[in-house]
């Protein structure tokens, strides 16, 4: 995929937008204006932003609880985004789904999820489906070292496999599931080799580094628009902030959590941007002036949208089917 001037400040841009959309909603929960729980994914853009850059608006894309940068990253809507994280009427699942169930089909995005492992059954049936049809699509499932040791992502990954279908496995493995480090909880060292079982590739890809995600995450694509069956991609990353906004973090030290800031994703790529002489500091403080205004628009349409009327409850918990009848 090219990588010239555009498509860089682009990758840049979105890192930016991610990282300051995860700073907004974090200081707005503390301040008791979020309801329920949310995880930022501060420390992480790069692996949202590096794969999602390679996907079409009509593939498809599940995610985890810690979702927020794949959704951005796939273009999603701030404002929408936004209201929804506060609980409103105008965000994207009319303020009902929160910050772990948020979803925008009309982008490919099937969902966030709550249940650990539970988007890679859907994921891989979606790919079905793209076989079934047909078509070029394909579908793309973030999850976390965590979820590695469930069993639904066995089941996914050797249904995937044995039926070649268009998907794309894509672990986030930020070094914790919750509390527990992933040393303690995996008797391997690199998730990617579990790729072997299943009989498909499988890549460890410096999970940092956008350019390296970017480039892992193409030969995927092209070898699942290809016919060509599934990958596993594992991309080594950290999460900058606690499990769960608010988490006093007891389980990691203080100089672990300061030596992956050393290895910041934004930083690291606005370093290499400079050295390339594309990006200048007056065009990063003017992105930046950028992202804040849209968020400033954004949390002004979240402030001013109506939270759900309680007789709404019982609306859209069903299908509507031809006829008007439910299912």
């Amino acid at each position: 995929m090219p990588d010239d001037k555009k498509t860089l400040l682009e990758l840049y841009r979105k890192m930016v937008a991610v990282r300051q959309f995860e700073t907004m909603a974090g200081e707005h929960f503390a301040a008791g204006e979020i309801p329920g729980f949310i995880h930022l994914s501060i420390g992480q853009e790069a692996s949202s932003v590096g794969v999602c850059s390679c996907l079409r608006k009509d593939d498809y894309v599940v995610t985890t609880h810690r979702g927020h940068g794949h959704m951005i990253a796939k273009g999603a809507d701030l404002k929408r985004m936004t209201a929804e994280l506060f609980g409103k009427r105008d965000g994207y699942c009319k303020g009902k789904g929160g910050s772990m169930h948020i979803a925008d089909f009309s982008i490919g995005f099937l969902g966030a999820n709550g249940v650990v492992a539970g988007g890679l059954p859907i994921i891989t049936g979606a790919g079905l489906s793209i076989k079934l049809r047909k078509t070029d699509q394909v579908a793309l499932a973030f999850f976390g070292d965590g979820a590695c040791n469930r069993g639904p992502v066995h089941e996914a990954m050797n249904m995937a496999a044995i039926w070649k279908l268009p998907v794309i496995f894509v672990v986030e493995n930020n070094q914790y599931a919750s509390t527990t480090p992933m040393e303690y909880s995996c008797a391997i060292g690199d998730l990617c080799t579990r790729a072997a079982g299943y009989g498909m590739p499988g890549e460890k890809v410096d999970g940092n580094d956008v350019l390296a995600v970017r480039k892992a995450a193409a030969t995927a694509v092209e070898r699942a628009r290809a016919g060509e069956g599934p990958t596993l991609l594992e991309n080594a990353t950290y999460r900058m902030k606690g499990h769960f906004e608010g988490d006093p973090q007891k389980y990691r030290k203080t100089e672990e959590v300061e030596s992956w800031g050393e290895k910041d994703p934004v930083e690291r790529f606005a370093r290499v941007l400079t050295k390339k002489k594309i990006l200048t500091k007056k065009l990063a403080a003017s992105i930046l002036k950028e992202v804040h205004s849209e968020l400033d628009e954004a949390l002004a349409f979240a402030q001013d949208s109506p939270f759900p009327a309680p007789e709404d409850a019982m609306n859209d918990l069903y299908s509507t089917m031809e006829g008007g009848s439910h299912a």
